[in-house]
């Protein structure tokens, strides 16, 4: 009993010291999504340990569909770049995404998300690829003379510099003059943490897989 007792504290005084690197989740949230991180990380394997296809099947209930916004989102969150999502790493990332988030955090976050080749830099054919990759995850179809007009017009108002590539400071300056680009940034229901993964994927009607629940 003495052992349990002692888990249980230790793991709360983890989560408090979370909820206080963080700048939106308390304790209780933090709590509720060490739930929704076992859920996730014992969906293939229950080793407490999120993979890129535990992360693949929440993000779009298959593992079989690959997907070069899954990989980039994986990255990102795998902060030590070991192949696995810790739960700090979780949480630290998905703090980005609370509706309570500075702009500026989402910004960088989406910066490095568009920024495929890390480079530093968001060049055409990075901004060309995700679009494409997104629209074809989405099942959705642009014609190629649309996708460059968005691209056009995004470098036209982005790259003050005119040098055909976006860098960190040019991509903050254009978030703040059109902060809709930031919109799939903020997870609303993060606000009110459940126990249902959180989508990032721009397809809301896709169900639930009743094996997942």
């Amino acid at each position: 009993m003495g052992c349990v007792w002692g888990k249980q504290t230790l793991e709360h005084q983890n989560f408090a010291l979370l909820a206080a690197q963080t700048c939106c989740f308390s304790e209780t949230d933090i709590e509720a999504l060490y739930v929704l991180f076992k859920k996730l990380s014992s969906s293939l394997v229950d080793d407490g340990l999120i993979s890129k296809d535990e992360l693949q099947l929440g993000l779009f209930k298959s593992r079989k569909k690959q997907s070069l916004f899954a990989d980039r989102i994986f990255k990102l969150f795998d902060y030590k770049q070991d192949g696995v999502i810790e739960f700090q790493e979780f949480v630290r990332s998905l703090s980005v995404f609370h509706p309570a988030a500075p702009q500026e955090e989402k910004a960088i976050f989406a910066f490095k998300l568009y920024d495929t080749w890390e480079t530093g830099f968001i060049e055409r054919d990075e901004v060309r690829e995700l679009i494409s990759a997104l629209l074809e995850e989405s099942d959705l179809v642009f014609p190629s003379d649309i996708i460059e007009t968005i691209i056009n017009k995004t470098f036209e108002d982005a790259d003050s510099k005119r040098d055909g590539k976006i860098d960190i400071e040019e991509w903050k300056q254009f978030v703040t003059r059109n902060p809709s680009v930031l919109k799939n940034m903020t997870i609303p229901h993060l606000k009110d943490i459940t126990t249902a993964f959180p989508s990032f994927v721009v397809k809301p009607e896709i169900e639930d897989d009743p094996n997942i629940s």
